[in-house]
């Protein structure tokens, strides 16, 4: 590498690609388009984070890395590339593995990789039918993307169904929901499992276990996620390379057999049911707040490692600390629904970190502004993500929530169990 250091551009705003930025600023500068008003800094290896309001077809970088799904979806990394520019994350063929349930569903059919029992529906009376045929619970998912609020685990049939009328109604989601995939509901513990894809191969990150739900032992509706831990100590090593060989390995072969290069982040969220592993979800983008514990336990260089991703010449699997590492999510009021914003919050200083620092603790914006006066107020749903990292997972959690403490709003939201004992049971989905 030459003596100037490499600049990578991040695209997105949220906690993952606060995250991101912090990793990757070990190794290189960082530009986060459009970034949140949290992220600018400089790392301690003396690397510039920085934010853009620019385009990112206009802004210079060594490397591009794209956060969310919604660009991908729509196309952004083809757009990119045509421009010549080094790009992580899929085309829109293969983005559609999220952007539509239903194809994710042909494509893991096609690949033999075990899932729910299924079938997608435009129209009332016949996804009602299928619902009946269902033993329950039942799982309805709107087909198009909802920020990971689109999935509704039902208990009742009656709820299910009313469910799938407010779906394909559009009252629920819009577009996003005009057409839904209904799935048996399955039991176990569940597990999110990311991998880095060059096109050609494929290697494993560290796994992690997130938590959907709004409350306290994974009760009340589904959010983006309010928190995550890894490792996850029932998993080893070789547990994962079978997870790789069930999930992973056979759906990127489809996916090659259909003529797409992705070249990216693939996710798998994965249940731990007593049939065997099956796939929950993929997402095509690195998970959030899995990211947030994920990439803090990185021992690769973060650079060199996405940059072999995009010119498809991975070859060795990323090197990750024995630390363990929690991320607690604060999120506004109101969140999932109709969210409160504008919320001035206390305890953070000028950098947007802790006023009295943890060891350990690191603070990454996912919804924030700055008022006139330049103090931090919330901008979003899911606010901050916590994040600490320790020797055990008990020094890790006490040290995230010790974090958490420090800070607040009115009517602030947090789950008090991120990364106990408990949480690892999972829930039906």
């Amino acid at each position: 590498m030459s003596a100037v250091s490499p600049t990578v551009l991040v695209v997105g705003a949220g906690g993952r690609e606060h995250a991101l930025a912090h990793t990757l600023a070990r190794s290189a500068d960082v530009v986060v388009a459009p970034g949140n008003p949290g992220m600018p800094g400089t790392s301690p290896e003396g690397h510039a984070i920085t934010v853009s309001s620019s385009p990112p077809s206009e802004i210079d970088a060594d490397l591009v890395v794209i956060g969310p799904e919604a660009p991908l979806v729509d196309g952004l990394a083809d757009r990119l590339r045509a421009q010549g520019k080094s790009v992580v994350g899929p085309g829109a063929d293969g983005a559609r593995l999220e952007g539509s349930k239903a194809f994710m569903k042909e494509v893991l059919a096609e690949a033999g990789v075990p899932t729910a029992r299924y079938a997608a529906f435009d129209r009332v009376d016949e996804a009602t039918d299928f619902l009946r045929s269902l033993p329950g619970p039942w799982v309805v998912k709107t087909d198009g993307l909802a920020a990971g609020k689109g999935v509704l685990v039902a208990e009742s049939l009656a709820e299910a169904i009313a469910d799938v009328e407010a779906k394909l109604s559009g009252a629920a989601f819009g577009a996003a929901g005009r057409r839904v995939v209904i799935e048996e509901g399955m039991a176990g513990p569940e597990c999110s499992l990311m991998a880095l894809c060059d096109g050609r191969h494929v290697v494993a990150l560290a796994p992690a276990q997130d938590a959907k739900r709004l409350g306290e032992g994974d009760a009340g509706p589904n959010t983006g996620g309010m928190g995550a831990f890894s490792p996850i100590p029932a998993l080893d090593a070789a547990d994962v390379d079978s997870l790789m060989d069930t999930a992973v390995e056979p759906l990127l072969a489809a996916l090659r057999t259909r003529g797409i290069d992705y070249r990216g982040v693939l996710y798998a969220g994965l249940m731990l049911t007593d049939e065997g592993p099956k796939v929950l979800e993929y997402n095509v983008r690195f998970g959030d707040p899995e990211a947030e514990c994920v990439l803090v336990r990185l021992a690769s260089d973060p650079f060199e490692l996405l940059a072999s991703v995009a010119g498809g010449s991975l070859q060795d699997a990323p090197r990750f600390t024995d630390d363990a590492a929690v991320c607690v999510v604060v999120a506004s009021p109101g969140y999932p629904g109709a969210t409160e914003t504008g919320g001035l919050i206390s305890g953070l200083d000028q950098r947007g970190q802790l006023e009295v620092p943890i060891e350990g603790v690191t603070v990454f914006h996912a919804g924030t502004a700055r008022d006139a006066e330049g103090r931090f107020v919330t901008a979003g749903g899911r606010v901050l993500g916590i994040t600490a990292v320790a020797r055990g997972p008990e020094e890790a959690r006490r040290r995230a929530y010790a974090g958490v403490a420090g800070i607040g709003w009115p009517g602030a939201q947090v789950r008090t169990d991120i990364g106990a004992a408990a949480n690892t049971i999972g829930s039906a989905r």
